[in-house]
């Protein structure tokens, strides 16, 4: 039996995220930025994009743009809740400050919503980035 790596096959009855462009001035710092923190790997580059792989079918290409500003998003990850601390460890690690809130006003907390903890934070771009251990109850 051929022990070939496959991609997962995902249920095509539903549309599935597979991957998605992060604008950054300068990629590399940005991409393993983010892989710094989220305990992941910087991917071989692929074509002008520089992926980060979250390991759940989805990819971020890290695309450089440095003829304008770049105009920062907001990205939210659902980590497990084993890894939380050692991810604020990383930030504080870094030199970065993280938030309880969106609007980064209470700096150096935590929050517990939805009986999870989250934190928001900037990547070197200014894209608010969040890790939060529970998903949002929406209505």
């Amino acid at each position: 039996m051929s022990h070939a790596q496959h991609a997962p096959e995902l249920p095509t009855t539903v549309a599935h995220l597979n991957h998605t462009v992060v604008f950054a001035s300068h990629r590399q710092l940005s991409a393993e930025f983010l892989a710094a923190v989220l305990g992941l790997e910087v991917g071989a580059p692929f074509g002008p994009f520089l992926p980060v792989d979250l390991g759940n079918g989805v990819t971020l290409d890290y695309y450089e743009k440095s003829d304008e500003p770049v105009q920062p998003q907001h990205y939210a990850f659902l980590v497990p809740e084993e890894q939380f601390d050692t991810m604020i460890a990383r930030l504080e690690a870094l030199g970065v400050t993280y938030y309880a809130d969106p609007s980064h006003t209470e700096p150096g907390r935590v929050n517990d919503l939805f009986g999870g903890r989250g934190a928001y934070f900037d990547d070197p771009d200014g894209h608010n980035m969040e890790i939060m251990t529970r998903p949002y109850v929406r209505p």
